[in-house]
């Protein structure tokens, strides 16, 4: 009996977690960057939230207050009064902690003039099947410096120079312990109360609009076939090409995932096929805005039957062409012709016409008339 209570409290906890999260994985992230130009001695500190791929707040040294960058998060401050406050002083402490690494990072490299960047990012993401994953590490000069395993609590240093950095943190066994405990629980607590903040945006489901669009290539006969899926939230997507509904990966191309202007989502694949097995392949889609996988048939290209008549067309344009010229030579010939038989005996009459005839005869011949200038 408690055997079977427990586990319909298990089921009550996992339908009230997707009911409320969704089934989709979830993330927040920190991006945190320093620039630093010695010989003015200017920092600029900028530090950004993301949830799920949104920016919810942001912090910048020229406007030094965290302030939020949706309308959804207006109901954190007036839950708690003291949230803007308290972001505010951590941002700034961490700005002035970066000037001082970048200091240190600076001397350590042996660098001198110049800007130099620091950049740590740290966050967590909770996956659609309920696991849990964190991150944090430091970047410095646009490459990885260190990064914190939280399953061994043990920083991993990506630089020779990290190596300092990597030991006497390393030995900090009691800040570690809590960076495991903010990476796999405080930081999924914040997340979860996020999306209860935002859930009418972060929650929601938008159904992929999913087009195709075909041509034949003239060189070789094949067809290429593109799917694009336009408009989806949230990200998780699966669009494949299959072929007798197994998945096709030979002579497919997948591009990026990229986000449109109202916080959806867009992507595309490719696939080049011969024409004669056309009705195997399928665009297939799944994603948790539709009821039910799609699955799209390949139609044929709207070019491949203008494709032969481009052809005729050009060979009639050609012959034309060549048509024309032959005209215009022969009609060229035939003047020459008709000028040079014109009658010649009456030359006190038509010595004017004769003139002309010769001028104009020249000038069909390809001769340049010239005008002499006297001395």
């Amino acid at each position: 009996m408690a055997l079977r209570s427990a586990r319909l409290l298990l089921l009550v906890l996992v339908v009230l977690r997707e009911s409320c999260f969704g089934i989709s994985s979830h993330s927040l992230k920190y991006f945190y960057t320093s620039s630093w130009e010695p010989s003015p001695g200017l920092l600029h500190f900028v530090a950004v939230g993301y949830v799920d791929d949104q920016v919810f707040v942001r912090y910048d040294s020229q406007s030094p207050r965290m302030e939020p960058r949706v309308s959804w998060m207006e109901k954190v401050g007036k839950e708690d009064p003291q949230y803007w406050e308290e972001e505010t002083q951590g941002a700034h402490a961490n700005e002035e902690t970066f000037r001082d690494d970048v200091e240190i990072l600076r001397g350590r490299y042996n660098l001198s003039e110049g800007l130099h960047t620091l950049q740590m990012m740290f966050g967590c993401e909770l996956q659609r099947d309920g696991t849990k994953r964190g991150f944090y590490q430091l970047g410095y000069e646009g490459k990885t410096f260190i990064t914190f395993d939280k399953e061994t609590l043990k920083w991993v240093a990506s630089d020779p120079q990290a190596q300092i950095t990597q030991r006497k943190w390393n030995d900090d066994s009691v800040h570690n312990q809590r960076n495991k405990a903010y990476l796999e629980e405080g930081c999924i607590e914040w997340l979860e109360k996020y999306l209860s903040y935002g859930n009418e945006m972060l929650l929601r489901r938008e159904t992929p609009n999913v087009t195709m669009s075909s041509r034949t290539e003239l060189e070789d006969g094949m067809e290429t076939h593109v799917c694009r899926v336009d408009g989806f939230y949230p990200r998780e997507i699966d669009a494949s090409w299959t072929r007798d509904g197994e998945v096709w990966l030979q002579d497919t191309f997948h591009g990026s995932m990229a986000p449109n202007a109202d916080g959806t989502y867009h992507y595309w694949l490719s696939i080049r096929i011969d024409p004669k097995e056309r009705g195997r392949y399928r665009c297939h889609v799944e994603h948790d805005g539709l009821q039910e996988p799609l699955d799209l048939a390949l139609k044929e290209p709207t070019n491949s039957k203008s494709n032969l008549g481009l052809i005729i067309g050009c060979v009639v344009a050609v012959l034309a062409v060549i048509v024309g010229i032959l005209a215009f030579i022969y009609f060229c010939k035939r003047h020459q012709d008709d000028y040079k038989a014109a009658p010649t005996s009456d030359k006190g009459s038509h010595s004017s016409d004769q003139g002309s005839n010769q001028a104009v005869s020249s000038l069909l011949a390809g001769d340049t008339p010239s005008i002499k200038i006297e001395e």
